[in-house]
């Protein structure tokens, strides 16, 4: 799915974008859809059953309709919770045995209740992000000296996303035309081809950049500078309004990426650039407090640094009902408790406890 998805949106985009708004406008599932979703079911269950988890966690439509469907077709007790992970929902989400999902706006949850999920199933979170993109460990300054960045520019991140797609090279060329003194850090992902080709752009750039591939620490990058160009995934645009870091969204791909930046804009939380007009745009953002403050102020508005806390309780609690449904009707069950997240910090875990 990952791999056909990727290659349609760089060879035909036209083509996605149609066959994502044909079936976001469809008041039912296609039947190949369904087809796909039972039969991916039935190669899951093998792995289920002997994993007996407590509780499955979608983070992308295609999961949460399989998961749909192998709560229909094996196991109704099942919990699964869907987090969508853009500004928008596309109807491939929903579905009415999923047992809560976490949304990221007042908007998708009004799309949600009107497609039939109950109330109670539906949490108003935001998107979960790292807790590090709410908080950055060393001020501006001493973040730059650690990573390498001039201290005396603007510093302009660009991004591609995990895997790398986007104009990155493009938006480095653009950048030569900008007035103000800068430096830019490019973190071009799992990419190897585009990595070459940002290299080889970068030996040609007019001001100091450095080229970084895959990166576990994108939180200290987006603390240390002054703007992000980027294409506008769901999972980038919440971190950097976590990080508040002002966003100049180029190129979104079709489909929920489009949505995700119609969303930041009609918000005024982002800017919008093509490669003609970005370098005015970045350099007008640059040159004027006024202008960085008005975007902060829209930025704080939306930002949701804790959102993964939201969504584990939910989840724990989700847990916790299941086990006292069980409990009553069998007042003997007892079992260990599966680990729950702590409330400090993610990756961190409680010792199990009895039930």
């Amino acid at each position: 799915m990952a791999g056909g998805y990727i290659r349609m949106v760089k060879t035909v985009p036209q083509v996605y974008a149609y066959l994502y708004g044909r079936v976001e406008r469809a008041k039912q599932i296609p039947a190949a859809r369904r087809f796909v979703n039972a039969h991916t079911a039935a190669n899951l269950r093998t792995l289920i059953e002997r994993m007996q988890p407590d509780v499955v966690v979608c983070t992308h439509a295609f999961p949460c309709g399989v998961m749909a469907e192998y709560k229909r077709r094996f196991d109704p007790t099942l919990p699964v919770v869907g987090i969508v992970t853009d500004y928008v929902v596309h109807p491939f989400w929903l579905y009415p045995n999923i047992d809560a999902y976490a949304v990221a706006t007042p908007e998708m949850q009004r799309t949600l209740l009107g497609r039939g999920i109950l109330p109670d199933r539906v949490l108003l979170s935001g998107i979960p992000v790292d807790a590090r993109f709410g908080q950055p460990r060393l001020d501006k300054h001493a973040l730059r000296a650690a990573l390498g960045l001039p201290l005396d520019r603007h510093i302009v991140l660009i991004m591609g996303g995990g895997i790398g797609i986007g104009p990155l090279d493009t938006m480095m060329r653009a950048l030569g035309s900008v007035r103000a003194p800068l430096a830019a850090a490019v973190i071009v992902g799992r990419n190897g081809r585009l990595e070459r080709r940002v290299v080889e752009a970068a030996e040609r750039t007019s001001y100091p950049l450095r080229v970084f591939s895959f990166v576990e620490n994108v939180h200290d990058f987006m603390h240390a500078s002054d703007v992000l160009l980027s294409k506008p995934g769901g999972l980038t645009s919440s971190e950097a309004l976590a990080a508040r870091l002002p966003m100049v969204l180029v190129k979104p791909l079709p489909g929920p990426e489009e949505g995700n930046a119609r969303y930041l804009l009609a918000r005024h939380a982002a800017l919008a650039a093509t490669a003609r007009t970005l370098p005015t745009i970045v350099g007008d953002l640059l040159a004027s407090r006024e202008r960085q403050g008005t975007l902060q102020a829209r930025i704080e508005l939306l930002r949701r640094p804790d959102a993964a806390v939201s969504v584990a309780a939910r989840i724990a609690a989700l847990l916790r009902e299941r086990r006292s449904l069980a409990e009553k009707r069998d007042p003997s069950a007892s079992r260990q408790c599966s680990p729950t997240p702590t409330p400090g910090g993610m990756g961190e875990w409680l010792k199990p406890t009895v039930c």
